[in-house]
């Protein structure tokens, strides 16, 4: 082969790698913004979910940390799985990630690393749980924040989250203790007065955390019914008296099909009550925002041939739905008063 023909068989191979590299940083940026955008924000900034393009964060998190991340998610935070995404899709994605910083993907090995683990909880309950918990359960709530400033920093991620001990290993935790987290609380151990030792110390005690497994709920069908004794109009007055006994106020009521039907013509069988408490409300959205999608609370009333039957969404299918077990005390709560609710209107 003549100089000119390698030289150009050579310039035409590294025009392709470059033309494939170009393709899949594209594909990785459709990517993100059609499943990562929404909470990590457009450029990576950051939202709901924490900032993903601070140099400091892809200076120690390595691909196979971000990959791993990607496929299993945080259970029972805001960050779900991606399971249906193919292995090139997430591969996409990380080297879109990548491409928000100038800092190169470091690559760590396996390798345990062996630290004392009586003085590693003793330094992390001294230096780390005023933001981390107590058990490494993170901050309070799941990241999702009610009317948090954008430049306000994200929760403390949870330490003992099976999602996060699995993507991380040793040598990347050390590294984030060793460096921190610039443009974030997390200071780095130098800061704090400690020494390399001591970090090797605190993973060997992060290793222990693990969040306690929770009794399965077997209750997760999407819908509460039962069926009432009385015609649809008595039905309706029982239920909005057993509303007030609750403790809730009556918003309104209306057809099914309004805004679906033409008026006049809506099904006047089917019918909606909305009916809130404000103070439970507050609170639930301070736990998770997203749970206003689903308020006010509100019953349906069908009146069939067979009868009229009440039903209404089981919060405690939300809860699931949304990966947030913050929501679990709140979401029984609410299960239990519709239950009772209902029950009493249709007895």
């Amino acid at each position: 082969m003549n100089k000119q023909i390698f030289i150009l068989t050579a310039c035409t191979v590294i025009g392709l790698a470059f033309s494939h590299l170009s393709a899949a940083a594209a594909n990785g940026s459709l990517l993100y913004h059609q499943n990562c955008a929404v909470c990590h924000g457009e450029n990576g900034d950051g939202g709901v979910g924490i900032p993903l393009n601070l140099p400091a964060f892809l200076a120690v998190a390595s691909d196979d940390y971000l990959r791993t991340t990607i496929r299993k998610g945080r259970p029972g935070r805001v960050m779900p799985a991606f399971p249906g995404l193919s292995d090139a899709q997430v591969d996409a994605i990380v080297a879109y990630l990548r491409s928000l910083s100038s800092e190169a993907a470091p690559v760590y090995t396996d390798k345990a690393l062996q630290g004392n683990v009586a003085h590693g909880q003793a330094l992390f309950h001294s230096h780390c749980i005023a933001c981390h918990g107590e058990h490494g359960e993170g901050g309070a709530g799941t990241g999702v924040t009610f009317s948090r400033p954008r430049e306000a920093p994200v929760m403390a991620p949870a330490l003992n989250n099976s999602g996060f001990q699995a993507a991380a290993n040793d040598a990347m935790l050390k590294a984030t203790l060793l460096r921190g987290r610039e443009g974030t609380p997390m200071p780095s151990v130098k800061a704090l007065g400690l020494t390399e030792s001591d970090a090797d110390d605190l993973v060997a005690y992060l290793r222990t955390l693990k969040k306690p497994e929770a009794a399965p709920d077997t209750d997760r069908s999407p819908v509460i019914q039962f069926e009432s004794s009385y015609d649809l109009e008595q039905t309706l007055a029982n239920l909005k008296a057993s509303v007030v006994g609750h403790n809730f106020r009556v918003i309104r009521e209306q057809k099914l099909e309004q805004g679906l039907a033409e008026p006049g013509k809506e099904n006047p069988r089917a019918v909606i009550l909305y009916f809130c408490d404000f103070g439970f409300l507050n609170s639930a959205l301070a736990i998770d925002p997203r749970v206003g999608l689903f308020l006010p609370c509100r019953v349906t009333l069908l009146e069939t041939e067979h009868g009229v039957v009440v039903m209404s969404i089981n919060p405690k299918n939300l809860s699931h739905l949304f990966n947030n077990t913050e929501l679990d005390k709140a979401c029984q709560k609410m299960h239990d008063l519709y239950s009772d609710i209902m029950e009493e209107a249709t007895l």
